[in-house]
């Protein structure tokens, strides 16, 4: 089964699958697709995170495809620039590229098929072409007069002719093609399958690409600050990153492990969020209801304000053991009156005193913003994005399963490079220029990301991959699907099509940073009665769209009898699960 963020991704990954590969296989093939069909959330220059087990050992791994800062990324350089934030977009806001390493050392690893085969749909519908989304060319839309005027090589790759593609419109790009021959054909001496893989990466992390990405970004360029800067990226920063394994962050909920990352990223929101909600009863849990929506929605408020108080690459395991206890989940569920909160209330794990990090309302005066991120990412005319990123899972016959989160590197974050066909991500937005704060802009180290994707376990035995897209709502989104499936019963399939709900009563991990104190964003379809009961308790309530929050995809297997299963979002028309 696979299933993905867009349909030619899915079919990618199950081609892959009925022609004999594995699951890493296939989830590599979908992932370079989503590369192509999904640029506005994904690219070649992005990042990404994944959490899988091997039909071998059933034990949850992450793979961190998570870049770290440049050596050069130093707070007073960027306070020297006139910064007080990390920009949302241009150069100064690029980590060192990790997810095109990362899906090599998975394929490495643990795939069975060449690099050649595994990438030749990609180059294929790069090099002949797609029918794009719509949603690509709103988005090329949104940041048109910034690449007509200040970015002319995103210009001449997404607006051919001066036209923004719409829907249905087919859509090339050889210049990644011919990126992705080039590091094909880096290995073709090598002797095995791994060296021809080691090629590609070396190639990628130490030749043309690094190179060329770098002196490009040499130029100073538009951020979305409306200043102009150079990044600080070098060829040695490129080099030096190398993904690999680390271990998963596990707890217990209703008699299911739940797989997460650590506090590099947000995944133990998640958890914390279960945990605190482990103690109420099943009719507190029912996220359709009033009471439910309230107790989810404060929960999350909870877990969300250690997030900003305490994650980071930095962090102290002691702070997320205590984090993560029972001890503390029922000092922080305690909290939880029947009132909306509308204050930042990180806690102080082992009597420590929380970092606060900025509470800003308001975003500076340069730069419109729009409402808060709902489903597809929110865009602004100078590239900064708020919500973005896929999603694919897979599990095979042999009980491989793989959930991953590529993201960064969208089309409107920095400038193109012209021959590589691709520009890099903007993830270290996502730190502070603060020396105090566990998320701290930080040489040689990862910026905190917001990719969680997660893998669920029964008697240490994986049955199930699940994801989505969105930013800070990520996990949000993740905890109602859970919450409907181990408490309330729903099929996969009920559970990602029930109506979604998230807070806004946090900072933004994207810039300008901002929040809405007790902010809750709904989908209309929730009802009349949900929406007016969440008003009464206090919640500032933002009616969205009836579907329009979340994106969530899954693939799962019954160890006991073999039978597989996969679902998709129907919102957009655009998520597709599918397998036999």
């Amino acid at each position: 089964m696979t299933a993905s963020t867009h349909w030619l991704a899915s079919a990618t990954g199950q081609s892959v699958l009925e022609r004999g590969g594995n699951a890493f296989d296939a989830a590599v093939a979908a992932a370079f697709v989503l590369h192509v069909v999904e640029p506005h959330l994904n690219g070649p220059g992005g990042d990404m995170t994944g959490v899988f087990a091997t039909a071998q050992d059933p034990t949850p791994v992450v793979l961190n495809g998570q870049g770290p800062a440049p050596a050069a990324a130093t707070i007073g350089h960027y306070r020297a620039e006139g910064l007080d934030t990390v920009p949302g977009a241009g150069g100064l806001a690029a980590a060192v590229p990790g997810a095109v390493d990362a899906w090599m050392v998975l394929l490495r690893d643990h795939g069975t098929w060449e690099p050649a085969d595994v990438l030749d749909p990609a180059i294929g519908y790069a090099r002949d072409g797609h029918p794009v989304v719509g949603r690509v060319g709103t988005t090329i839309a949104s940041v048109a007069d910034l690449f007509r005027e200040h970015w002319p090589s995103s210009a001449a790759l997404w607006m051919p002719q001066g036209c923004i593609p719409q829907a249905g419109d087919v859509v090339t790009n050889p210049a990644w093609a011919r990126t992705l021959e080039r590091l094909v054909e880096a290995g073709k001496n090598a002797g095995s399958r791994v060296e021809r893989i080691e090629a590609f990466r070396r190639e990628w992390r130490e030749g043309f690409v690094a190179r060329e990405a770098v002196e490009f970004l040499r130029t100073p360029h538009r951020h979305s600050s409306g200043t102009d800067h150079a990044a600080v990226l070098e060829t040695s920063d490129w080099a030096a990153f190398s993904a690999g394994y680390e271990e998963a962050t596990t707890i217990e909920f209703r008699g299911t492990t739940v797989a997460k990352t650590g506090p590099f990223g947000q995944g133990p929101v998640l958890l914390q969020a279960l945990r605190i909600l482990d103690g109420f009863d099943d009719a507190d849990l029912d996220p359709s209801t009033v009471r439910g929506a309230h107790t989810v929605l404060e929960a999350l408020k909870l877990a969300l304000a250690d997030r900003d108080a305490w994650y980071g690459s930095a962090a102290d395991p002691d702070v997320l053991r205590d984090l993560l206890s029972e001890e503390y989940a029922a000092a922080r569920r305690a909290l939880i009156t029947d009132r909306a909160s509308h204050e930042f209330r990180p806690g102080s794990p082992g009597g420590r005193t929380p970092h606060v990090p900025p509470l800003r309302t308001d975003a500076p005066s340069a730069v419109g913003v729009g409402e808060p991120t709902v489903g597809e990412p929110t865009v602004e005319s100078t590239g900064t994005t708020r919500g973005d990123t896929c999603h694919v899972d897979v599990v095979d016959r042999w009980g491989n399963v793989v959930s991953a989160t590529p993201s960064g590197g969208w089309l409107q974050s920095s400038p193109a490079v012209p021959d590589l066909g691709f520009c890099l991500g903007s993830r270290l937005q996502m730190t502070w220029l603060d020396e105090d704060s566990p998320s701290a802009l930080r040489p040689g180290e990862r910026p905190r990301t917001t990719l969680t994707p997660t893998l669920l376990l029964r008697d240490g035995v994986p049955v199930e991959a699940v994801g989505t897209p969105g930013g800070d709502q990520q996990d949000q989104w993740q905890l109602m699907y859970l919450l409907r499936t181990l408490v309330g019963g729903y099929e996969p399939q009920q559970a990602i099509d029930a109506p979604a709900l998230h807070t806004t009563s946090m900072p933004g991990s994207f810039w300008p940073r901002t929040w809405t104190p007790g902010g809750a964003v709904v989908e209309g379809r929730i009802g009349d009665d949900v929406i007016a009961g969440l008003t009464e308790r206090g919640h500032v309530v933002t009616r969205s769209g009836d579907w329009s929050l979340g994106r969530l995809t899954c693939a799962g297997r019954d160890p006991e009898t073999g039978v597989l299963h996969a679902a998709a979002n129907s919102r957009g028309a655009q998520g597709y699960a599918v397998g036999r």
